[in-house]
């Protein structure tokens, strides 16, 4: 029972602060998009913000996934 709530806690700090990071970087987008993009463009912001992100999601992902599969802690069966 202790062993168990002490890897759910684990998890749920974890989370927390994945969290507070992600926040954080989407007040950093958001104020460099902003900085960049002429006044008066919000539709454009945003369709330019959600690209942003996007894109950097999903080279984040396949960047891990690519270090994962090379450390051999991919989990497809391999």
């Amino acid at each position: 029972m202790h062993r168990a709530f002490l890897k759910q806690t684990q998890a749920l700090v974890t989370t927390a602060f994945g969290l507070i990071a992600a926040l954080a970087w989407n007040t950093a987008i958001t104020t460099l998009v902003h900085t960049y993009m002429p006044t008066g463009s919000g539709l454009a912001m945003l369709f330019l913000y959600a690209l942003v992100v996007t894109a950097l999601a999903v080279f984040i992902g396949m960047t891990l996934a690519r270090a994962a599969s090379r450390a051999g802690l991919d989990d497809d069966g391999k």
